[in-house]
């Protein structure tokens, strides 16, 4: 599962991210995940020292790579926001043949999945070796 977040200037993220963190374990059960935004290595480190996540947390995608997978991007209000373009929210569910099971993206920062309810639905997916739906 692959996980984008605004970056290090939005305390929404920070909160969908402590949520995600604690429900790591679960989720390990039944896939991997990696969370990913467009900040520095410096931003993505002082987020990660300050809230210690247990969770693979890269950083420095390119405008290219949003665009690739779809997703909504954003300019910064002002400098004291984020000086860069950056992704709104989005969730992309990979099965290990490299075919996507599931897409959510948001074109705002209000929109995170139930990460409860999305486990579940993977979980189910995964179990039960449903076919990619949404493809007419």
């Amino acid at each position: 599962m692959l996980f984008v977040y605004r970056g290090r200037h939005w305390q929404r993220c920070k909160r969908f991210l402590n949520k995600l963190n604690a429900v790591r374990p679960q989720w390990a059960d039944v896939m991997d995940f990696v969370v990913v935004s467009a900040d520095t290595q410096d931003k993505t480190m002082e987020d990660n020292a300050e809230f210690g996540w247990d969770f693979e947390l890269c950083y420095g995608m390119i405008e290219a790579q949003m665009r690739a997978l779809g997703l909504y991007i954003s300019e910064p209000l002002s400098d004291a926001e984020t000086t860069a373009l950056f992704p709104e929210p989005g969730a992309f569910a990979i099965r290990p043949n490299g075919t996507l099971m599931l897409v959510i993206i948001s074109n705002g920062p209000a929109a995170r999945p139930d990460l409860e309810e999305l486990l579940d639905g993977m979980e189910f997916n995964i179990t039960n070796d449903r076919s990619v739906r949404g493809t007419a």
